[in-house]
């Protein structure tokens, strides 16, 4: 599955929030972070950490992109 999570480092930028404090405030993990970074997949669980600690919904923060397009953002 390709995802991207274009949308969630711009909604951190408009609320003044950096991916440190996010990682600490969600609890998660670096590792966890860093697959974020990279655009790998993570759980639902942690998905829906940062959806309650940023007040959002999932669509807010990740976007299902074709296997095509995960070339792109390489």
């Amino acid at each position: 599955m390709a995802v991207s999570y274009n949308k969630l480092w711009k909604l951190l930028i408009d609320k003044k929030i950096s991916r440190a404090d996010l990682r600490r405030m969600a609890g998660i993990s670096p590792n966890t972070m860093t697959k974020i970074i990279r655009d790998e997949e993570v759980t639902l669980t942690v998905l829906g950490k940062i959806c309650e600690t940023l007040n959002a919904d999932i669509g807010d923060i990740v976007e299902y992109v074709g296997a095509t397009h995960q070339e792109d953002f390489q």
